[in-house]
């Protein structure tokens, strides 16, 4: 690839105090930012950069100032603002004509600010950031919350609090959380071995996930029915948690290498031909897995193998190619692309072609689809502000369409789309891709995909936040997560939970 600039790997300073930005683990490769030949294509595809206009806070203009870091520049506060700036979403490598990997080099140049610059951030940034991987990189402390969080919800006390705005002036960062904070849902056991309907095409594992696991259960069950009817055997290990992309993608590398080992062990004897994601930022991590652990010589080939079996849950299904029937569902849909599966996996295909191959349904693009929503990740806690704003563009965008249900593939983009739907007074209902496939599979009427529009006022309590259904203490067991089943897991056939 062509530089603007000759390399000076020779000229870089030696770190003879020890004040240099980065240290020699793993810093940003130079020969990776010598690809960049600063044309700037990258510009609007960057959601900081169309925020704010500010050179710094692009790709490219990061990109420099992780050329200074290896040049010997110390780790400045305002260096580790414009890396935190940026929400990784990784549009720019789409945009990029030269090929620069900005992956890479943010996620390790994310390594050194986490190292030796997050002093620089205020106390307040540090102790939410510690909170967060205290909380949702763990299953089982999500699963404590769910009680309390049902009770804040239905008890009416939310609906104060977010009259009040009292959140708002004590942290943006608590505002946001209890914005986005789904309806806590009936638990759905998805047991370890699920069989296929019909002949075996193939075994799979199921990734479970955090959040997924304990506050979008219906999402989970969905995708489990979904590839059962398309002749999967289903494996989800028991021992399976975190699978590291909220660590990884923070710069925390020893906490997401931690994780992304653990889940290799889990999966280790499954005996399984791919590993199916449904949420867009653990596939972009799992399939990194190589990459991550590349160093470690006990796990540097069994994370090759790993990784070359992942697939998001819209690749495997256009992979084995569709047997079970496709029921109609007259309904007109908008289709966000989750920018850690469009611009970090290049999957953008396979979830219309699935959609797309639905009767009756109709599939309208976004404008400006490929700026972020503004969740990515921890951002919208960690910057709710921008957050907000991106957010906000981004319902406007989706209001446009006049679509009847938005759908994408990605738990975060729905909660934060809906959020900024109800901020707006928008009515349009959300839901997971595979909960619409799932519904044409079944047959089940499209109303139970359009029940719960985001409400106009912005001081209620939203339902539906993820997915079709009646408010969670509304919900008969059999019909929330089933229909017509047990209400207690994934099979829908009932009598086994």
């Amino acid at each position: 690839m062509g530089s603007a600039e000759p390399a000076q790997s020779g000229t870089t300073l030696p770190d003879v105090l020890g004040l240099a930005a980065f240290d020699d683990h793993h810093p940003p490769a130079r020969e990776l930012i010598d690809d960049c030949v600063h044309c700037g294509f990258c510009l609007p595809a960057c959601p900081t950069y169309n925020l704010w206009g500010e050179e710094m806070d692009s790709p490219r203009g990061r990109i420099y100032l992780m050329k200074e870091g290896l040049e010997g520049e110390p780790m400045s506060p305002s260096m580790v603002e414009h890396i935190d700036n940026c929400l990784g979403c990784m549009a720019c490598v789409t945009a990029c004509p030269s090929g620069v990997q900005y992956d890479k080099l943010i996620e390790a140049t994310r390594q050194q600010v986490q190292r030796r610059g997050s002093q620089h951030r205020s106390v307040g940034e540090r102790a939410v950031r510690e909170a967060i991987f205290a909380l949702f990189p763990r299953p089982d402390r999500l699963r404590l919350m769910r009680g309390p969080l049902a009770l804040y919800q239905r008890s009416g006390l939310s609906r104060l609090v977010r009259g009040s705005g009292v959140l708002e002036r004590i942290s943006p960062t608590l505002a946001t959380m209890e914005a986005i904070a789904p309806p806590v849902q009936r638990q759905v056991r998805i047991p370890e071995v699920m069989p296929a309907k019909g002949p075996r095409r193939m075994t799979v594992g199921m990734l479970l996930g955090c959040v997924q696991r304990e506050f979008y259960p219906g999402v989970n069950a969905a995708t489990v029915r979904v590839l059962n009817l398309e002749g999967c055997d289903v494996v989800t290990p028991p021992a399976q948690e975190c699978c590291g992309a909220l660590s990884v993608h923070a710069g925390r590398e020893e906490e997401g290498l931690r994780y992304a080992r653990a889940l290799i062990d889990a999966f280790s004897d499954a005996g399984v031909e791919r590993i199916v994601v449904n949420s867009a930022g653990c596939g972009s991590t799992m399939k990194d897995y190589a990459h991550l652990l590349a160093d470690d010589p006990a796990y540097a080939e069994r994370a090759r193998a790993f990784s070359e079996k992942v697939r998001d849950i819209s690749e495997i299904l256009v992979e084995l190619g569709p047997v079970a029937q496709r029921h109609p569902l007259p309904v007109t849909i908008a289709y966000h692309d989750a920018c850690h599966l469009s611009h970090a996996q290049g999957v953008r295909a396979q979830p219309r072609q699935l959609l797309r191959g639905i009767p009756g349904l109709t599939l309208k693009e976004i404008a400006d689809g490929d700026l972020c929503c503004g969740s990515a990740g921890i951002y919208n806690l960690v910057r709710p502000e921008p957050a907000r704003e991106l957010g906000d563009r981004k319902a406007t965008n989706v209001a446009a369409t006049e679509a009847e249900l938005l759908v994408t593939s990605n738990p975060g983009c729905l909660l934060q789309i809906t959020d900024a739907l109800g901020r707006q007074g928008k009515h349009m209902a959300t839901a997971h891709m595979i909960l619409v496939l799932d519904a044409s599979l079944r047959g089940l009427p499209v109303q139970t995909l359009l029940e719960n529009p985001p409400r106009k006022d912005p001081t209620r309590p939203k339902v539906g936040r993820f997915g079709a259904g009646p408010a969670p203490e509304a919900v008969p067991a059999a019909a929330e997560s089933t229909g017509g089943g047990c209400g207690t897991c994934a099979c829908g056939a009932g009598g086994c939970g």
